[in-house]
């Protein structure tokens, strides 16, 4: 293993795998563990694309739960090439892809309504005044909508799914009006909605939603799940997440 500049090989504790991360030019969240958890997966087979992927660390994830394939869709060149020596690193080679790509039109190149399920960890701020953007440009495209709006993830995740693909989501609670309006816009029907709380007592401050294409109106909002406790340890729930039985 290569490592470049200021990268580092970081541990998937839970899933027993490694991963390249930099902390000046992308490192994943909690959200990303989230979303991968949460995510419909199938298991025995299936087809899976993760949009917006950064350094494949939910392809990586999505890869300890099913035996499908899975693609990983970046734009950024250095985040898809950590992305893909990690892949490397960790043998996955015949089951995980990662394409340098944008994810606008992508299904014009992999194929439409092919897909069993999609991933999307967006940018959640909208791109305004570049004062209140990040000062790296990497991260920047990652977290503000520069090269991707909303819609736009929203419209992709929907060209690549069957009729009955599943589409998952986390963002921010105070989008929910609008991936729910996305979401309907391109035939993406709302079924599940999980909110995520740093501890008893704050507001929300992350959203995990999922659609099934063509579905029929059946909203389930699931229990609230807490990241810390009181005492400022990791909740159990979110402790395996992490760690796994260890």
């Amino acid at each position: 293993m290569n490592l470049q500049g200021d990268e580092r090989l970081d541990y998937l504790l839970a899933e027993d795998l490694r991963i390249i991360q930099s902390p000046s030019v992308f490192s994943f969240s909690l959200d990303a563990v989230l979303l991968s958890r949460f995510a419909y997966v199938p298991i025995r087979g299936g087809k899976m694309v993760d949009l917006c992927t950064g350094n494949g660390v939910i392809p990586l994830f999505l890869s300890a739960r099913t035996k499908g394939n899975i693609i990983g869709i970046e734009l950024q060149e250095r985040l898809a090439d950590m992305a893909k020596r990690s892949v490397s690193y960790n043998g996955l080679d015949e089951q995980l892809t990662i394409m340098q790509d944008n994810v606008i039109d992508i299904a014009k190149k992999i194929g439409y309504e092919a897909y069993d399920t999609v991933t999307c960890n967006p940018p959640y701020f909208p791109a305004i005044d570049a004062s209140t953007k990040n000062k790296s440009e990497h991260y920047t495209i990652a977290r503000h909508e520069v090269e991707l709006t909303l819609d736009q993830a929203v419209q992709s995740a929907s060209e690549l799914l069957k009729q009955g693909g599943k589409a998952a989501f986390v963002h921010r609670p105070g989008r929910l009006l609008d991936i729910i309006t996305s979401m309907r816009q391109n035939r993406l029907e709302p079924k599940r909605i999980r909110f995520v709380y740093p501890k008893e007592g704050k507001e929300a401050n992350t959203l995990l939603i999922e659609g099934i294409k063509d579905g029929k109106p059946d909203l389930k909002i699931l229990s609230p799940l807490y990241v810390y406790q009181a005492d400022g340890e990791y909740t159990e729930e979110v402790r395996q997440l992490l760690y796994g039985d260890q």
